[in-house]
């Protein structure tokens, strides 16, 4: 499709620019990879030294309690915050001040709400960074076209404010803005967690499609583990700053590196297994 094309060319562009502004590696088959990087905020140790590989085209589930570390995690990838120590590398450049917005330009971000701009249309949410970088109108329109049939979002939708949207709607819209770029890494923070049961499970199962189609390396944050299976090729849980344990969920609940694994696993299963007593 031309109109791709056109997107893959332009990060490719910013992709020797970030290889020329800062360190690189060649031959990673990772996207990822962190190496003991930590990050306080004042006498709050947020994340511990940690280290992780992220494959190119496999979908990671970051999981664990609240305040563990998660959304910390996702922003220090997408630089909206640094890390006190350690480093950061995105397809084997290292990440630093200098260059992270040129490498933001091929992540999409999703968070919980939507974070859409409140006072701007469907359209324009969606389509404001590629009006910032020059794109024309052609490409636009035929980009946004393709986005809402990858989504489900009717054209109709195009000129309304987010206020006029349901949660799910929302969601789908900061889907196609976190795509418009199309951006080799595609990052989400709780991004079905505000809907309700219903709603979020048609989602998932439209959202893992999704994946599927595009083959992108996708990094979720949830809190929760049956999402995180249904989603995840590989799990990564966190406890009070710190990776405890990766692996499916078969190898987690199979060999637990420590009795929080288990204790976790048992937490969400349990109130399941009320609800079929109660049924039965």
């Amino acid at each position: 499709m031309a109109h791709g094309f056109v997107a893959v060319r332009s990060c490719s562009i910013g992709y020797t620019a970030l290889a020329a502004a800062g360190d690189h590696e060649t031959g990673s088959s990772w996207m990822i990879r962190l190496s003991q990087v930590c990050k306080s905020y004042g006498h709050t140790q947020a994340l511990a030294p940690i280290d992780l590989e992220i494959p190119a085209g496999e979908t990671l589930a970051i999981i664990g309690p609240s305040g563990c570390g998660k959304s910390t995690l996702l922003r220090l990838i997408v630089g909206l915050i640094q890390p006190d120590a350690g480093e950061i590398r995105f397809e084997g450049a290292l990440l630093n001040p200098a260059n992270v917005l040129e490498a933001r330009r091929r992540m999409g971000y999703v968070i919980q709400e939507g974070g859409l701009f409140p006072h701007l249309t469907v359209r324009d949410n969606v389509s404001v960074m590629a009006h910032y970088l020059g794109r024309d109108r052609d490409w636009i329109d035929a980009r946004l076209a393709e986005l809402a049939r990858l989504v489900g979002l009717p054209a109709e939708l195009m000129p309304r404010f987010p206020a006029a949207l349901s949660g799910g709607q929302r969601q789908r819209v900061s889907l196609m803005r976190a795509l418009m770029l199309d951006p080799d890494l595609l990052l989400l923070d709780e991004p079905l967690g505000a809907l309700d049961p219903m709603i979020r499970y048609r989602l998932q199962q439209e959202l893992k499609a999704i994946f599927a189609q595009l083959g992108k390396t996708v990094i979720m944050v949830t809190h929760d583990i049956a999402e995180a299976a249904f989603f995840g090729h590989t799990l990564v849980l966190m406890r009070d700053g710190r990776i405890v344990q990766t692996g499916s969920l078969r190898e987690l609940a199979g060999a637990p590196a420590d009795p929080f694994v288990i204790e976790f696993i048992s937490a969400q299963r349990e109130p399941m297994a009320q609800l079929y007593r109660v049924l039965e």
